[in-house]
């Protein structure tokens, strides 16, 4: 009898060739009914693709943003009477704080002559006895400095400062443009718990179904003595099939999405001199999205499964 006994590495690969057969069975239980398989796996990807999709759409709405934000910036018109050492004084101020990325200093002068090339009537500018342009400081705003709030706080500080006459920026875009941020972060959050739901749902009664129509042959297998770990495990596999392809019709209508939308993103970015470009999902997030339709469907399989299996009983 010894020399019959398997050793555990033995057992061990028969398990798994075992757990492999049933994995790949399972397949074929899928093509016994493959109306009811192939909207299942279709409701699957549309479900997983939404938030997916909206996702995106989040994360190219914050690309926006953090462009935009990057441009921020807080101009310093100073006073005529400002002398050149207020002036040294203060720019260098400028170049220790944090919330200032970077400072160009634009003189007077340099601003009347700069005018006169741009405003095509230098011939008119001539004629002005004195330079009514004030010395101008331009501040680049950093990381730090480019929230609604800092650089409110940032205009605060400059507008106090004696030799500033007058201090703008202009907040209300950065509120409005932070808040439709804020806004579609939220429903993305609402939108992927709902249709993550759904998917549960789905799964969950898909497999009740089947569970059902197979219900004389569970009850055929318990009565020879089948475990319910050994009934429930054809049904788990499916489910796990149901994930897989379904993450990965996800991933691929979220793919088309992307690459249908891109050319109309580009053209409109031409329109206003950008090179925007349409950012999709990356390896990662791909990944990640055919991971989360695998662990949703295992989820729901494996709830379903073990509670009917369960209320199965030979009669």
């Amino acid at each position: 009898m010894s020399r019959h006994k398997l050793s555990w590495p033995q057992r061990l690969a028969m398990y798994g060739i075992d757990h492999l057969r049933q994995l790949f069975a399972s397949l074929g239980e899928m093509w016994r009914t493959p109306l009811s398989s192939l909207m299942t796996i279709a409701v699957l990807g549309v479900s997983l693709a939404l938030p997916a999709s909206f996702y995106v759409l989040l994360k190219n709405a914050e690309s926006v943003s953090e462009f935009w934000q990057s441009k921020a910036q807080i101009s310093l018109y100073l006073q005529q009477n400002a002398t050149e050492a207020q002036v040294t004084e203060l720019q260098q101020r400028l170049a220790t704080m944090a919330e200032i990325e970077k400072t160009t200093y634009i003189s007077a002068a340099q601003g009347l002559a700069d005018f006169k090339g741009a405003a095509g009537f230098a011939e008119a500018l001539e004629l002005l006895e004195a330079n009514p342009l004030p010395a101008v400081f331009i501040l680049n705003l950093s990381e730090s400095g480019r929230s609604p709030d800092a650089a409110e706080l940032l205009l605060a500080d400059m507008s106090a400062e004696p030799i500033v006459a007058t201090a703008r920026l202009d907040m209300a875009w950065l509120a409005r443009l932070s808040g439709i941020v804020d806004l579609l972060r939220q429903a993305v959050v609402g939108m992927a718990t709902l249709l993550l739901a759904g998917v549960l749902l789905v799964v969950s009664n898909t497999l009740r179904l089947n569970i059902l129509n197979s219900r004389y042959e569970i009850e055929v297998m318990k009565l020879v003595g089948a475990t319910d770990s050994f009934i429930q495990r054809p049904f788990l596999y499916v489910g796990l099939w149901y994930g897989i392809i379904g993450g990965l019709l996800a991933w691929w209508l979220t793919l088309v999405m992307v690459f249908w939308l891109s050319h109309k993103v580009s053209a409109l970015a031409a329109l206003y001199q950008s090179d925007f470009d349409l950012l999709g999902l990356g390896a990662q997030e791909s990944l990640l999205l055919v991971l989360t339709g695998i662990l949703l469907s295992l989820l729901a399989s494996g709830f379903s499964v073990r509670r009917h299996i369960r209320a199965i009983e030979p009669s």
